[in-house]
């Protein structure tokens, strides 16, 4: 079997997998040095050379990243952790490692760990959706990953809200700098900021579950913008399964009453796109990571 080792660099931790063909044989975390991109590379290598003096064996390095490898000059871009920003990561962890590494956006990797051994697995087309700290997303034809030419396949949560109403309440300017992202509705923030009730994602959520009326709506006008976005998307790629991802993806109430809803936008008499909880939970952007290269 090929070892395969899968690294998430987050923002808080960096966190390696190791998968003997498709079985987990390893599985560490280290803190991210903050801001510190020496430290990074020292703590990615790190990672990869105590599991390999730990299982006596080689092997190939993915990496999923916040951001993505520009393919116009090969550094990174379009990153929350901005002291990877400029930065040729994918070289340097090669010079470091001394092997070929491969690296995508933590979104992707998320996609493709759901359709090659999760809750989309054997699907033909499959659209993962992040909803968390921020909002992503991923594309994977035939069990591959889809790219293009701007290196932002996915990137659903920097379109406008489709469809919005005054309902949907003020607009809000994204840190990207546009007013009205879907991530400025959708992340877990951005939906307890527009609900002006005091409280973080989780609390509102458990407010709303506990029958309070303002938790309430705010959690149906959460289902019924999600509908929305994800109705855009269908009308788009029609996918054979949307997988979400992220701590928003947690609350249950999100598959019984978002499916009822997309019919409304999706340009069909039937919506058949199933929509599935992630099957491998926080760890699907760490395997993805590792899935990068092939069993």
């Amino acid at each position: 079997m090929t070892l395969r080792f899968g690294i998430d660099l987050g923002g808080t931790k960096i966190e390696i997998i190791g998968l003997d063909g498709e079985r987990e044989c390893l599985r560490r975390r280290v803190p991210t040095p903050q801001g510190d991109y020496p430290a990074t590379l020292a703590a990615i290598a790190g990672l990869v050379q105590g599991a390999e003096r730990e299982l006596g064996r080689r092997g190939s390095v993915g990496v999923g990243i916040p951001g993505t490898r520009s393919p116009d000059h090969g550094r990174i871009k379009n990153s929350n952790s901005v002291c990877l920003i400029g930065e040729d990561l994918q070289g340097d962890l090669q010079r470091l490692l001394e092997r070929p590494v491969r690296l995508a956006n933590d979104a992707d990797c998320f996609a493709l760990s759901e359709a090659s051994d999760g809750a989309a697995a054997g699907a033909r087309s499959v659209f993962g959706a992040i909803l968390g700290t921020g909002t992503g997303g991923g594309i994977v034809i035939n069990g591959q990953l889809l790219g293009g030419p701007n290196a932002i396949a996915g990137e659903w949560g920097h379109n406008a809200l489709p469809w919005r109403s005054a309902a949907d309440g003020e607009p809000r300017r994204c840190y990207c700098g546009l007013d009205d992202c879907i991530e400025t509705f959708l992340s877990g923030p951005g939906w307890a900021a527009r609900s002006q009730l005091g409280l973080d994602a989780g609390q509102l959520y458990r407010a709303a579950a506990a029958g309070k009326p303002a938790a309430q709506a705010a959690l149906a006008r959460y289902c019924d913008q999600l509908a929305r976005a994800l109705a855009s998307v269908i009308n788009l790629l029609d996918p054979e399964v949307i997988v979400l991802g992220g701590g928003l993806s947690n609350m249950s109430v999100l598959y019984r009453d978002v499916p009822p809803l997309l019919v409304r936008h999706v340009f069909s008499d039937q919506v058949n796109t199933r929509l599935l909880p992630a099957r491998h939970g926080d760890s699907s952007g760490v395997r993805g990571a590792a899935w990068l290269w092939p069993a």
